[in-house]
This record gives structure tokens, C-alpha cells and sequence, in this order.
């Protein structure tokens, strides 16, 4: 509990003071570190859903929530940061009668959220979690309604991470690998993964000229990750052509100077070297 002198409001006008003070003083120091301009904005719910591809959703009913746990809001982005500070004196009246009703010893009521995965989104609620953080609290009630995605949320912290997750949800749409399979497709650049499937494609679309058949995308995607790109990796470690780079890296490296290896039919220091290197 924040310090108090005994006066609900103006207990609560000096627990809206310092959430601001703390808000302005995160965006100042992300500024002279030059970090991200994503650092301290909260995530938006339907991009992060769009990235990870929506399945459906089911409602949980009350459940008690860490705060911690809660990274962003539906339709909110705007009036509070990551930490659900107030980032401006808009919010100001609202947020310091609830922080009053709290100090006078009234719960806070239940919060609305939607969860993907271990992450929640507030609905209903961007105030009453505000005060709650401010005021050092760590859990929270809420209406959770989960929802499902194909890819899951692991490693979303900002919004630049949903980039990496756009172009995974993507090839996992176009290359349908087993969860084992897909979760061993590791690639540094985002845009990789445009680049992996058109190689899935191409490679599938030979091996049906080859067999005069057609075959599913899954059929593809797994046949291509038992036949071409286990056996591939295999290779490429033990020729010691892994280098720094992930397995993937170094298969899609392989794959794309394949053609050169075609013509040339070499196999000396300068082509072990083009093989050796990302671009």
C-alpha cells in the first residue's frame, strides 16, 4: 500500500501524482536510451490476435488474475503506458475517486479481460488497474474470456514482437509442420520465413512433377521436413557448416545457393564460405 496520511482524497490525489511522475520519468529515460518507441506502450489486443491467428474463444467466468500478467487493453492503448500509468491528467477524476473508494477500504470490483495464452487485455477495467498497480496491488478479479490462437504468445513482451510472431503465423499457414517440427524452424529475420515457405513450396511442387500426384499442403510440409530439411541439417553439422547461425539459417543458406552448386559442381573453399555466411 502506498503511503497515507489518513484523508482518502487526498491519499488519492497523491497516488495519481506519483503514477504520473513514474510514467513521465519511464518515457524520459526510454528516450535518452534511445530504446524502442514500443518500450512503454501497452499491446494492443487485436494486433496481437491478428498475428497470432484467432481459433475461437471461450468464457472462463471469475478468476483472480496476477497484474502483472495484464500487457494490454482492446481500445485503451492511449491513455495509460505498459504499467498501466496514467499518461495523462485526462483520466485524473475518474482514477482518483476509485483510488479514493479503495482507501476507504471498498474492493475494487472485477476487471473485464480477454487472455491469450499466459497474457491478459483489459475490456472493461483500464482505471480500476491503474489504481490497483499504483497502489501495490499484485492480483486483481476478473471475467476472463480465453481466447485460442494457432501460434501461442511466448515471447511477446512489445509491439515489435509481434512482427516475428505476423510472419511465423503466416508460414505456418503456407508449410502446416507438426508443433515438434514447427517449433524447430528457428530464423533471425522475420521476413526469413516468406522466403522458408516459397523453398517449402518450390521443393513440394518438384516432388509432386517427380511422384505425377497432388499433395496436400501438410503432406508437403512434413514430407519436406523427414525427406529434405532433417537430412539437410544433418549434413550441413557434420561438415561443420552450421557456424553461428541457427539450424534453419543454415538451411535456408544452403537452399538458396543450391543453384550455384548446380552449375559449378564444386565443391572448394570459396563456396564452403558462401555457405558459411547469412546474406
Amino acid at each position: 500500500m502506498s503511503r497515507t496520511t489518513g484523508f482518502p482524497k487526498a491519499d488519492a490525489e497523491n497516488d495519481f501524482l506519483r503514477a504520473r511522475r513514474k510514467q513521465v520519468r519511464a518515457a524520459l529515460a526510454a528516450w535518452l536510451r534511445r530504446e524502442p518507441d514500443d518500450v512503454n506502450v501497452m499491446l494492443p489486443f487485436d494486433e496481437v490476435v491478428e498475428a497470432l491467428g484467432r481459433k475461437g474463444e471461450r468464457r472462463l467466468g471469475l478468476r483472480v488474475i496476477r497484474l502483472e500478467s495484464i500487457v494490454g487493453s482492446v481500445d485503451r492503448t492511449r491513455d495509460f503506458d505498459r504499467w498501466f500509468r496514467p499518461t495523462s491528467s485526462r483520466v485524473r477524476a475518474r482514477w482518483e475517486r476509485l483510488a479514493a473508494a479503495h482507501r476507504r477500504g471498498e474492493p475494487i470490483p472485477p476487471i473485464e479481460v480477454y487472455r491469450v495464452g499466459e497474457l491478459h487485455f483489459v475490456s472493461d477495467g483500464h482505471h480500476r488497474v491503474s489504481v490497483a498497480c499504483a497502489l501495490g496491488l499484485k492480483e486483481i478479479e476478473a471475467y476472463v474470456t480465453e481466447v485460442e490462437t494457432v501460434l501461442d504468445a511466448d515471447g511477446i513482451r512489445y509491439r515489435g514482437d509481434l512482427i516475428v510472431k505476423d510472419y511465423h503465423r503466416i508460414f505456418a499457414e503456407r508449410v502446416p509442420l507438426i508443433p515438434e517440427a514447427r517449433a524447430d524452424m528457428k530464423l533471425s529475420d522475420p521476413a526469413q520465413y516468406a522466403e522458408l515457405g516459397e523453398a517449402v513450396e518450390a521443393w513440394g511442387f518438384r516432388l509432386m512433377q517427380d511422384e505425377g500426384q497432388f499433395l496436400d499442403r501438410e503432406t508437403v510440409a512434413n514430407r519436406w521436413y523427414a525427406e529434405e530439411y532433417l537430412p539437410a541439417v544433418r549434413l550441413l553439422r557434420d561438415a561443420d557448416l552450421i557456424g553461428d547461425m541457427t539450424d534453419t539459417e543454415a538451411y535456408l543458406a544452403m537452399a538458396s545457393k543450391r543453384y550455384r552448386l548446380m552449375r559449378t559442381h564444386r565443391w572448394d573453399d570459396e563456396v564452403i564460405e558462401t555457405l558459411l555466411t547469412k546474406d
